[in-house]
């Protein structure tokens, strides 16, 4: 039966998280925790002051280990029993996959995973909110957090293109939209795949532009709940 069931992607953003308490940085201005972002996420930062960084998502992990998934979440996740699900997350949470979603791409990386200073295949989980400086890899470097930090490569962006050229149905859940690259996977999915936009505020972009698009004024939790009921009734296979 797999192969009748249609693809549905999903590129969702910080809007979902936000409803589970995680802080977005755009929410206040470009300071995060009262930090100013290029001190705590890019690699000029890093250098500058690894300590702060290192803490500074330590703070975020501590957070995040409270946080639960929201009915939005859920979902995402309940859409697996009817279709072909892929979620695209911008976010670095793992709220998508403790709500049970099982195949999610994140493009700005994860939390709960540090990385290699040397060598950057090198990933580990984490199994505690802290990750100190002193706390090395197995070839004897600094772990940092596994983050895409500003003026980084997004090194999963073409898997994320590929799934979105491959869409039968494409959702974008709870981001404005103009965070570049993954803003752009809209533009890859094919004119005739239907596309919903769930958002409480109305992206600053022309929506107009986009074939077979339907905007959902919703937050995540109210506009995803009512959106897969919907797509379930008319596209899955019963």
């Amino acid at each position: 039966m797999s192969h009748t069931r249609k693809k549905l992607v999903v590129l969702s953003g910080a809007g979902i998280s936000a409803e589970s308490g995680i802080r977005t940085f755009r929410d206040s201005g470009g300071l995060w925790e009262d930090h100013d972002i290029m001190d705590v996420a890019s690699p000029m930062g890093w250098q500058k002051n690894p300590a702060l960084v290192l803490e500074f998502y330590n703070q975020r992990r501590k957070q995040a280990l409270n946080a639960q998934p929201n009915d939005g979440h859920k979902a995402l996740s309940h859409l697996e029993k009817f279709f072909d699900v892929t979620i695209i997350t911008q976010n670095v949470d793992n709220l998508h996959e403790k709500a049970g979603s099982t195949n999610v791409i994140h493009l700005h990386g994860e939390l709960f995973k540090a990385r290699s200073t040397a060598d950057p295949n090198l990933v580990y989980e984490l199994k505690d909110w802290q990750l100190n400086l002193g706390d090395k890899c197995e070839k004897g470097s600094q772990l940092r957090p596994h983050i895409v930090w500003f003026y980084e490569e997004v090194p999963m962006m073409e898997v994320a293109v590929q799934e979105a050229m491959q869409a039968d149905i494409f959702i974008v859940v709870g981001t404005s939209l103009v965070v570049y690259p993954a803003a752009g996977l809209i533009d890859y999915v094919a004119r005739k795949v239907p596309k919903y936009v769930v958002d409480i505020e109305k992206p600053n972009i022309n929506l107009h532009r986009y074939h077979n698009l339907t905007f959902i004024q919703e937050k995540a939790s109210v506009g995803l709940t009512r959106l897969s009921e919907e797509l379930i009734q008319k596209f899955a296979i019963s």
